[in-house]
């Protein structure tokens, strides 16, 4: 048994009304998943937990599409320990894995004690176990952790259940009468948060490194302003004040600078605001529109979009270079666009229109050095990719049914899940950073 620790994740700290939470389905999974028994977690204190730790385990894990979980009423015990655990029993099931737990008063406080541990059944050992620690209000988030443990340990790739993301909700009550709210909420939608609510538009949400701030557009002086806004005191400052457009902050790696798009001196152009010093530099210096800006992972060039071609594609320009200097990146496709570097820094994440002929807008990866290009989705009207930041799942914006949904799709496009919201349109998704 691993030593006690505190969980002390510092969600929800910002106090704001909840709206409707997002909901997964899932969509598409792979052919053969791993099979995984996950016990329900025995409680022994009293009264009725407000949550329910393995069923949100059971839900992390399936939704990202590489394991089945085994149904309960399948199982042939419910053990709450190791001392309870028969291997050969898993094995007749056909399990691969198993986890089991159990939830206690903390002694001498209001806090809950949530012991798991997890198992290997073909090698018979177990391969994870400890003791969480916090208040009742924190069980999801233990529960996220967990599936963090178990998902690192099955595929070798950090777990990133315990992070967030930011989206944009418009909702029309009559013609012409518009709610803007910017959201955050727990990766798969839960506990959503209204950071900001306007009647004018707000648009392109960004994470800052840490986590702990967040840049974003709104018209709410009737013009387009870029602002940051930190999470926990919900204290904002207006960043940019320039004629026109002021739009598409992005935080660079360290936290440093966000490069934005103004057109104060004419066309749009990539610019990057210190945010210490507040200096700005202009980067690309065209006639043509240049929009979109993204960092490298290493923070020494932007990619952007341009139509300086007469069609939208992704070019990159290393900061302090020659407008000259620049290089283009996508190159068969008919319109490409959104670009955003996995964290590997080689594979381009990016939505692309193939022909002038088809119609539709698909989230898509390119190799830029050997040019090979995946597609990843088969819907018509997908924009705004955003990657997880363990690299495994991109999240984008579609249409389903005619009203905007959040959708999720693994680098490989074998997996699939949406988060539908119940009440109005959902797009610009921004996936968090790790918080710790």
């Amino acid at each position: 048994m691993k030593k006690f620790r505190a969980v002390l994740f510092l969600l929800g700290l910002l106090s704001c009304t909840a709206y409707a939470e997002l909901s997964i389905q899932i969509t598409q999974g792979v052919d053969n998943p791993i099979p995984i028994a996950i016990v329900p977690f025995a409680w022994q204190g009293n009264g009725i937990l407000s949550e329910d730790v393995s069923r949100i385990v059971t839900s992390d894990l399936e939704q990202v599409g590489e394991f089945r979980a085994l149904s309960p009423g399948n199982m042939l015990s419910l053990p709450r320990e190791e001392n309870e655990v028969f291997y050969r029993d898993w094995r007749t099931l056909a399990q691969d894995y198993l986890l089991v737990g159990k939830i206690d008063r903390a002694p001498g406080s209001q806090l809950v004690q949530v012991q798991y541990e997890f198992f290997d059944i073909n090698r018979e050992v177990k391969l994870a176990g400890e003791i969480l620690t916090g208040s009742v209000t924190q069980l999801r988030d233990i529960a996220h952790e967990i599936s963090n443990v178990v998902f690192e340990i099955v595929t070798g790739t950090r777990g990133a259940f315990t992070t967030q993301i930011l989206y944009i909700v418009a909702e029309e009550h009559s013609p012409g009468n518009i709610t803007f709210r910017l959201e955050k909420s727990d990766y798969d939608g839960q506990r959503a948060e209204v950071l900001l609510e306007s009647s004018e538009p707000i648009m392109s949400p960004s994470w800052s490194p840490n986590g702990q701030d967040i840049a974003y557009v709104s018209f709410e002086t009737t013009l387009p302003r870029i602002y940051i806004q930190n999470i926990a005191t919900g204290q904002r400052r207006q960043i940019t004040n320039y004629p026109n457009i002021n739009s598409s902050p992005v935080w660079s790696p360290d936290g440093s600078k966000l490069a934005m798009v103004l057109s104060k001196d004419g066309s749009p152009d990539i610019y990057v605001q210190d945010l210490t010093t507040n200096e700005l530099i202009r980067v690309t210096d065209h006639p043509a529109i240049d929009t979109e800006p993204a960092w490298t992972v290493d923070g020494r060039a932007i990619s952007f979009m341009s139509d300086r071609t007469g069609q939208p594609q992704i070019y990159q320009m290393e900061l302090g270079a020659s407008s000259f200097d620049v290089e283009r990146l996508t190159y068969d496709c008919f319109q490409c666009m959104k670009g955003q570097f996995l964290p590997d820094g080689v594979n381009l994440v990016h939505v692309r229109r193939e022909t002038r002929q088809s119609p539709n807008y698909q989230i898509a990866i390119m190799n830029i050095e050997t040019l090979r290009v995946i597609t990843l989705t088969d819907t018509s009207l997908d924009e705004s990719p955003s990657v997880a930041p363990n690299g495994s799942m991109i999240m984008y914006a579609t249409k389903y049914q005619a009203r905007g949904v959040l959708d999720a799709v693994s680098i490989d496009g074998r997996v699939k899940f949406r988060l539908p919201s119940s009440r109005g349109d959902v797009r610009e998704p921004a996936w968090s950073p790790f918080f710790n």
